[in-house]
């Protein structure tokens, strides 16, 4: 175990290990791709010879040195053809019998130092170790698709795990120019112990008909700045492969949020498996093919039902950071907007953050000094809400306080005229508690808007069973003009975006609270192997605990699922008034400023 890991050998040549070997060879690594299937080897080699011809055509490589990385990759169709190596990655389908069967032909091949990894993404290590004539040279090796471009490798270890192997394949996979974390041994290891039960919930929600498949991946992509939706990458992944992975997390967790949604057994069952088989989620231009396609239950139009209300002149209500984000966004849409505070010294303040804001955007030349004139000039502020007497669109954006809205509604209901749309900005507080507070609740809607308003595109457009057809119309048709993308959900906690990112913060919590890995891991791993903008920790810290406890007591409250509760580390640290960035100390310390 102490030798150099210079010829290693890839058991299973599909797409996670074909590139897994092209990232061997290119590493200067002797390669042995086995597979039985002949097919494979040869789109392995195909693969190879393509990205390494990209490669040259983009000067990154010589010819010569091309004609060298080829000459590392050999292929077999038998095992015994891992003899030589020092270490043996498989990454055989997702099974324990597959799995088993491998380990234990390769205990009769391999050389008594030689390491072997599992590249499984789910299954017990521990117990394919144990299988295993020499349990303590065996590993995971994680690798994140395509791996030539994923940075992160989850290095499992078991209790049986000789630590020098783990050292081995942690200095590979630096060599290999990855980021590698150490794991323990449980389901789904970091990223996709978080991921699945997101991806998982994702399914029940679109199950449950709560939102559309096209509504919940843009809401996914555009509130939390994901590179893909959840159900398209349930697609990429493969439903079949997710139903696998979910199957094994709950087994060990016991977790309701990890018992695989039904729609993914019948979808799998059905061969409808995601991009490879051409449909899964949705329908694709072919098999294999990243191209959607019009299918039945693509949206024929983005409008509500209804004839949508004249809108021509609007209300906020507020003096924060997101009323005046909002005011901004209206403003610069050409409405006319009354932005009205608890006093007119507040309202001025607001309306003076509003102009920072566009002097901001004049001095990065992304509008001119006249456009930011005339679009401050269409802002009115107001030291009392009896100015909104004749808007056409009311918005509240006062804090998120049941009773402060109710009490605000019931004003709006008695100062707007006839017809005027009221709409609250909640991002958890039920929508038709506050149309309850007024005569007119058919014109009472939700519409959350995402903080930085004038830069988040996103708008949940949230419907209670009692607002009107023409309402929804109407606030579609102004989110278009807004410039904004809007999306349709029910009345329910967390709406979209929420009911799905809280509970996968609140897991992230857990995994450290249990002291399976570190802060700087898990953040590292979803950056890396998620691709997300940001890490778990560094998004709590920058959203606030005390906000974050706030939605996860909501979410908990609603669905009374026991996976929900908040993690008690967090209820700990916001008892302890660490609150994240804003009080310089939550997950992380942060410099005062």
């Amino acid at each position: 175990m102490d030798t150099p890991l210079s010829t290693i050998a890839v058991v299973g040549l599909g797409t996670m290990g074909s590139g897994i070997a092209d990232v061997l060879a290119r590493a200067g690594r002797e390669v042995i791709g086995i597979d039985i299937d002949d097919t494979a080897a040869a789109r392995a080699v195909a693969a190879l010879e393509a990205s390494t011809a990209r490669a040259v055509d983009r000067e990154r490589i010589t010819e010569d040195e091309r004609q060298d990385v080829l000459a590392r990759f050999r292929t077999f169709s038998d095992l015994q053809a891992a003899a030589e190596a020092d270490l043996v990655i498989e990454v055989v389908p997702e099974s324990y019998e597959a799995k088993q069967e491998v380990f234990r032909a390769l205990d009769g091949i391999v050389r008594p130092d030689a390491i072997l990894a599992t590249g499984t993404n789910a299954l017990s290590v521990t117990r394919l170790a144990a299988d295993s004539a020499h349990p303590e040279r065996v590993l995971g090796l994680h690798f994140f698709t395509p791996v030539q471009a994923m940075k992160l490798v989850e290095v499992v270890s078991s209790v049986l795990t000789d630590p020098r192997a783990v050292d081995a394949v942690t200095r590979l996979a630096q060599d290999l120019g990855k980021e590698p974390v150490a794991v323990g041994d449980r389901a789904g290891f970091i990223a996709d112990g978080l991921l699945f039960g997101y991806l998982n919930q994702a399914a029940a929600m679109y199950e449950a008909k709560y939102a559309s498949r096209e509504d919940i991946d843009a809401a996914m992509k555009l509130g939390c700045g994901l590179p893909m939706g959840p159900l398209a990458l349930l697609d990429l992944i493969g439903v079949d492969t997710a139903r696998t992975v979910l199957e094994a997390m709950y087994a060990s967790s016991h977790d309701r949020l990890h018992a695989p949604a039904p729609i993914l057994k019948q979808l799998s069952e059905a061969g409808l498996t995601g991009r490879k088989a051409g449909r899964g989620f949705y329908t694709y231009e072919a098999p294999g093919s990243g191209e959607v396609v019009r299918d039945a239950l693509t949206p024929l139009t983005s409008a509500g039902a209804g004839t949508a209300r004249e809108v021509r002149s609007v209300g906020v209500a507020g003096s924060g950071t997101m009323a005046s984000g909002i005011a901004e966004v209206f403003a610069k849409a050409g409405y006319e907007v009354v932005l009205a505070a608890r006093s007119q010294e507040k309202a001025d303040t607001a309306k003076a953050r509003i102009a920072k804001s566009l002097g901001r955007s004049v001095d990065k030349g992304r509008m001119t000094g006249e456009a930011r004139d005339a679009t401050l000039a269409l802002i009115t502020p107001a030291g009392t809400l009896d100015a909104f007497a004749d808007v056409d669109l009311a918005l509240e954006a006062v804090a998120e306080d049941l009773e402060v809205k109710q009490e605000l509604f019931a004003r709006l209901d008695k100062i707007c005229k006839p017809g005027a749309v009221l709409a609250t900005t909640t991002s958890s507080l039920p929508v038709v508690a506050c149309a309850r507070a007024t005569s007119r609740p058919q014109d009472v809607i939700g519409m959350h808007f995402f903080n930085p308003a004038p830069a988040m595109k996103l708008v949940e457009i949230v419907r209670t069973v009692l607002t009107a057809d023409d309402v929804h119309a109407t606030v579609r048709e102004v989110t278009a003009k807004i410039r904004k993308h809007p999306v349709d959900c029910g009345d329910r906690a967390g709406f979209i975006v929420n009911a799905l990112l809280f509970p996968y913060l609140n897991n992230a919590i857990k995994m450290v609270q249990e002291h399976y890995a570190t802060l700087d891991d898990i953040d590292a791993a979803m950056k890396l192997g998620g691709g997300y903008p940001m890490g778990p920790f560094e998004l709590l810290d920058v959203v606030g605990l005390d906000v974050s406890l706030a939605i996860e007591q909501v979410l908990h409250r609603e669905f009374r699922d026991p996976g929900l509760a908040p993690a008690p580390l967090l209820e700990h640290l916001v008892a302890a008034g660490c609150l994240g960035r804003k009080t310089g100390r939550g997950f992380r310390e942060y410099a005062r400023r």
